[in-house]
């Protein structure tokens, strides 16, 4: 026999409390029926003694202490899963947004997910291509890894994530299936229409799954967009065997979102007005990725945050630098400057790079060109800060040279167009073009054999004649 509550004890923003509740769980999920006969869905956000408080999903309005039926249905929020998923688009609590009607499950899948046993989770190896050069070179995202893109309000990271869905791919002699899950937190309706109008314009929709939840949605789906989404990259990667990738953007709206609905439970406020447990909160989702042992398939996460002021330890940032395997940071001045995709390279960083690049992988000189860009172009903002100070005649005839490599460096193979997609040789190819550049006793990340075998004078001389010609 299932129980109804009649009436309400209070209500507070997106939150009611029930009184006198018996045998509730936490992220029970709950039906409200109104007088009226409309239905409203909640779930158990909190339980004290016998109150239960129940976060609604298409918001309060409308309701009164009086006018409400609740039924617990006992099981937590779950959604359809099928391979029907791909080529759909849907809101961030997992409803249909595109018109084509309800997804026919074969199975249905608790959106908190279940832990990975750590024996179980195999190392990644192998990577995923994006076709951005510095990506692909310099912090290579490989399959079942966490890494996580930094950018600051207003930059381009909505065309960047636009780019890497429409061109990421996996080796070509890997018979696998890949796709994208993509899910927008907390975004307005035009950046909304962008992302679906792109995909469908490149033909990419059909391998993607969408999840969008828009900033005059409820900060209740909010919080639940993301694991809509990385439930349905589970169970394609698991259970139909596909390597997924995951974009989430933005976790930082995701973020205030919780400390939103923190704050109205009454909780008590940790760094800057965030609850204390952002960290296993976000944790809870980022070790959602990886390999499990004997299962072919992957899911690899690319979230993107907005730091607050550009501050890098603003606690989302710093939080999830902890948690994630790497960074890649972008950098206002770059954007400024016209570089696109704005990536800073001496604070960008992939820690399971080493493991999934190399001969077998992308390349065998692949690690040693990817050392000795880092080194050169460290070796440039040494030179650009001594020639802010002395003056640039002054420098010393090497340091010039590291100034000429830098100039290219950013306008060759940092910046690359939109519709621009580099494959792995091409990158690793103008990546020696570029370090020819500077004379060989300079090129000390490299052995003799393998410097032998790619220094390239005249590519470097063929690469600044064409520049000059264009400008």
């Amino acid at each position: 026999m299932s129980l109804q509550y009649f009436g309400l004890h209070s209500i507070s923003g997106s939150l009611v409390v029930l009184d006198h509740v018996k045998g509730a769980q936490f992220d029970e999920m709950a039906r409200i029926v109104l007088d009226d006969g409309t239905e409203r869905t909640g779930r158990v956000a909190m339980l004290e003694g016998d109150k239960a408080v129940l976060q609604i999903f298409e918001g309060t309005h409308g309701l009164s202490l009086n006018n409400t039926r609740t039924q617990f249905t006992g099981r937590p929020m779950e959604i359809p899963l099928s391979a029907d998923l791909l080529g759909r688009v849907f809101t961030g609590a997992g409803r249909p947004a595109d018109g084509l009607g309800e997804v026919m499950p074969e199975k249905f899948g608790d959106i908190n997910g279940l832990p990975l046993n750590p024996v179980s989770r195999q190392y990644p190896r192998n990577y995923i291509e994006t076709g951005i050069s510095s990506i692909d070179c310099l912090m290579t995202l490989i399959r079942g890894q966490k890494l996580p893109i930094f950018s600051g309000t207003g930059l381009s990271h909505n065309k960047l994530a636009v780019q890497i869905v429409q061109q990421a791919r996996i080796a070509k002699d890997d018979n696998a299936e890949f796709a994208v899950v993509f899910a927008a937190m907390g975004i307005q309706n035009d950046v909304a229409d962008y992302f679906r109008r792109s995909f469908a314009e490149s033909g990419v929709l059909q391998n993607v799954v969408m999840f969008l939840n828009l900033a005059n949605d409820p900060i209740v789906e909010r919080i639940i967009t993301p694991r809509c989404a990385l439930t349905a990259a589970e169970y394609l990667a698991y259970e139909k065997h596909m390597h997924i990738l995951v974009v989430m953007t933005d976790m930082t709206a995701y973020a205030e979102a919780l400390r939103e609905f923190s704050s109205s439970k009454g909780e008590i406020p940790g760094r800057k007005g965030f609850p204390g447990y952002l960290y296993s909160d976000l944790a809870s989702m980022y070790e959602r990725a990886g390999i499990i042992e004997g299962v072919e398939g992957s899911v690899t996460q690319l979230p993107i945050l907005t730091m607050p002021n550009d501050d890098i330890t603003h606690p989302v940032p710093d939080l999830t630098g902890y948690i994630t395997e790497g960074q890649i940071v972008l950098e206002r001045g770059l954007e400024q400057s016209g570089v696109y995709p704005p990536i800073a390279v001496l604070p960008s960083l992939s820690r399971l790079m080493k493991d999934g690049i190399g001969e077998g992988y992308t390349r065998g000189d692949h690690a040693a060109v990817a050392n000795q860009l880092f080194a050169s172009y460290a070796q440039v903002q040494d030179a650009r800060s001594l020639a802010s100070v002395i003056g640039e005649e002054e420098l010393s005839a090497l340091d010039r040279q590291y100034l000429e490599f830098g100039k290219y460096f950013e306008s060759c193979f940092l910046s690359q167009g939109f519709n621009e997609n580099r494959s792995m040789e091409e990158t690793l190819d103008l990546g020696w073009t570029l370090l020819s550049l500077l004379p060989k006793s300079a090129l000390d990340r490299v052995d003799d054999q393998m410097l032998s075998a790619h220094y390239d004078p005249a590519a470097a001389a063929a690469l600044k004649e064409r520049m000059a010609k264009n400008g």
